[in-house]
């Protein structure tokens, strides 16, 4: 059969990924738009958007875009293609969101009751350790002894043991004061868990007072704390935690000495 081939043997080619992508009698909804009018390089492109396509959607995890990158073609701008793929998702029942600087498909959010009954019944996490949460997802880096003087009563270890399990918090480092307190902050599973893309999405002063979370007389010098842009990055207060540290903290194994 050669009735889908051209002159040179190809069966589509450029074109076919034009067809796919793009075109003019196409649904808007439904395509992807390639910027490039090099055909070689709208190919190399439309190629990368699928591999991109295939790593996320198999991942279980939110794939970050260095993985991305390690993976796909050089030369491609991942944030760019990235972005494109998720505004051709944005109308679909599953949609592509961006996670602080990685990315994962979730279920479209106006389609949630569907899976109601797939859902895994969470135990309730109690009001102090609501209130830890809060502290540390808007003040980290963040001691243990800085949050009970925020609350103003002590915090157990049991409740920041309940949210370390939870995955949505983590210890990030040592400060640099007497004691070497342990700091905390929050992790890319509490920005997936509440639809955030990153860190400073939190809600501010007025979205809280709208929500009815605080109170609309508040005294005229109180502010919300800024958390920091990158979370994951050391402010210059703390030290990396080290084997010694986790050994201390009982998060590694002791190494045996020499017999």
């Amino acid at each position: 059969m050669t009735d889908g081939m051209d002159e040179t043997g190809n069966s589509g080619g450029v074109e076919a990924v034009d067809g796919f992508y793009e075109g003019p009698d196409d649904d808007a909804d439904n395509v992807v738009t390639l910027e490039s009018d090099n055909p070689a390089r709208k190919l190399m492109e439309a190629e990368a958007m699928r591999m991109a396509e295939a790593l996320v959607f198999a991942s279980a995890e939110p794939v970050s875009e260095k993985a991305l990158a390690d993976r796909l073609p050089d030369g491609v701008d991942i944030h760019a293609l990235m972005t494109e793929l998720q505004a051709f998702y944005d109308k679909r029942g599953v949609n592509l969101v961006r996670i602080d600087n990685s990315w994962a498909f979730r279920t479209a959010g106006d389609l949630g009751f569907l899976m109601q009954r797939e859902e895994v019944q969470q135990r309730k996490l109690s009001r102090a350790a609501l209130e830890v949460l809060a502290i540390i997802a808007y003040h980290q880096p963040v001691t243990r002894a800085e949050m009970e003087d925020i609350r103003g009563v002590e915090t157990s270890k049991g409740t920041i043991d309940v949210l370390l399990e939870t995955g949505w918090i983590k210890m990030r480092g040592r400060r640099k004061t007497p004691g070497r307190p342990v700091t905390y902050g929050t992790t890319v599973e509490f920005l997936d868990h509440f639809g955030l893309a990153e860190i400073r999405d939190l809600p501010g002063m007025e979205e809280l007072k709208g929500a009815g979370l605080l109170s609309t007389r508040m005294p005229s010098n109180f502010s919300m704390p800024l958390p920091n842009l990158d979370p994951d990055e050391l402010t210059e207060d703390e030290d990396e935690l080290e084997d010694i540290d986790l050994e201390e903290l009982g998060l590694l194994t002791p190494k045996g000495g020499d017999d």
